[in-house]
């Protein structure tokens, strides 16, 4: 009899555990498709946007308008009046044991996020991106009952998936569900994750891949490490300024009560910006890419517009999000890193004749800024990797990554996903 019983436990377990992961292989297929979709028609748009603003400048002060207003029409009439809180609404669910996220959060988080950086929002796609596919995994849970207690499971998963999809970085994805929303590490948590990555980037790399920076990197040089300490110093000041200022945005413009001035004051700061420095323009990421053909200026006032970009960013992230906007701090992390990266290098240039590789600095940048912006260094780590498509600069990553995140969690403990949650 004990042996039978024995039995029949063993066998229900492994059909709910073999039913879970059929569930996380579905999600990743739905995570990529949705993620890719979301990558594609976003980059197709922005694209012939800001083509179109290059004939027409003035266009500028109009489409960040029709952004919002569109998004704020949408809001009110199709997706129950709500707004979305990003990520935050994500750890709630998983966290707090709260409520499963609404099936509304797809098409919400999917729509808001295109329709912001293609008129010219100052954010990315991915946080918009991670939402909805956590919502798939939501999703699934709350549609197959014996699924239910596997919630956590599930939506980490989808937003695994949806962050390798868009990166091509499994690894990434992996680390960002482990390191910012659960630190489970049972046999079914990892083996769901596992397989939601697995489907999503076979799907990916299959049917959608694209390199998403077409970076040349050759080496590095050992006596650069304590300059890639400094440039991970400064990436951690760099990046307590932007969740500082997405935080206080956030505050100044849910204090007015009127969205239509919320609306139109957004879309006018964030238009100004623009005219004079169209490289804020939406994700960034072809500001990223023009940045690798800078070479060592002979004075270094070529530099200023940069600098004034670098500090600009963070405000023009910060008024998308506070006015309305869909998006978090992943693209522009990346984009502040880049251009701190590139100011650093050609700076001690100039000053000491260190001959340091800019191309380095910019990516390194990159991965630094974002580790100190989500506190999460491992999945910065992986990703700006993967995006460089090789690992040559593994270990100065690493340890400007770590430096970044110690020096941000030393000035300010919070990320614009916690503060809310924790103060």
């Amino acid at each position: 009899m004990n042996t039978g019983s024995t039995l029949s436990y063993r066998q229900k377990k492994a059909r709910r555990t073999v039913t879970v992961l059929a569930a996380a292989a579905v999600i990743g297929v739905f995570s990529a498709i949705l993620a890719d979709t979301l990558k594609v028609i976003t980059e197709h748009y922005e694209h012939d946007f800001v083509h179109r603003l290059a004939e027409n400048q003035s266009l500028i002060f109009f489409l960040p308008f029709i952004g919002f207003t569109t998004i704020h029409i949408l809001r009110h009439f199709l997706f129950r009046n709500k707004a979305n809180k990003g990520i935050k609404e994500v750890l709630d669910s998983i966290n707090k044991g709260g409520k499963t996220l609404p099936a509304y959060k797809i098409p919400s988080h999917y729509f808001n996020g295109f329709l912001t950086v293609i008129f010219g929002g100052s954010t990315g796609i991915e946080v918009s991106t991670v939402v909805a596919t956590a919502s798939i995994g939501a999703l699934s849970s709350h549609k197959v009952g014996h699924l239910n207690k596997y919630r956590t499971d599930l939506v980490c998963a989808g937003l695994a998936a949806g962050i390798t999809a868009l990166f091509n970085a499994p690894i990434a994805g992996f680390m960002f569900a482990l390191e910012v929303f659960t630190r489970k590490k049972n046999k079914t948590h990892l083996a769901s994750l596992s397989t939601a990555i697995f489907t999503s980037y076979l799907l990916t790399r299959y049917f959608f891949y694209e390199k998403v920076f077409n970076f040349n990197v050759t080496g590095w040089h050992n006596e650069a490490l304590p300059y890639f300490i400094l440039l991970g110093i400064l990436a951690g000041f760099n990046s307590v300024f932007l969740t500082r200022c997405v935080l206080f945005c956030k505050k100044f413009f849910g204090s007015i009560e009127n969205d239509y001035l919320k609306i139109i004051a957004g879309s006018l700061m964030i238009s100004t910006m623009v005219f004079f420095f169209p490289s804020l323009y939406g994700e960034g990421y072809a500001g990223i890419k023009n940045l690798t053909s800078i070479t060592q200026p002979a004075d270094l006032y070529i530099l200023l517009p940069f600098v004034i970009v670098l500090f600009l960013k963070p405000i023009a992230t910060s008024v998308t999000l506070g006015a309305g906007g869909d998006g978090g701090v992943f693209a522009p992390s990346l984009f502040i890193g880049a251009f701190l990266g590139l100011i650093t290098a050609l700076t001690l240039n100039y000053f000491f004749h260190l001959d340091l590789i800019a191309l380095n600095f910019i990516i390194i940048g990159m991965a630094a800024v974002l580790s100190g912006s989500i506190h999460a260094p491992l999945t910065s780590i992986f990703l700006v990797c993967a995006i460089a498509d090789n690992y040559v600069l593994f270990v100065p990553i690493v340890i400007a990554s770590l430096v970044s995140w110690l020096v941000a969690q030393f000035i300010f403990p919070y990320t614009v996903y916690t503060y809310k949650a924790t103060v």
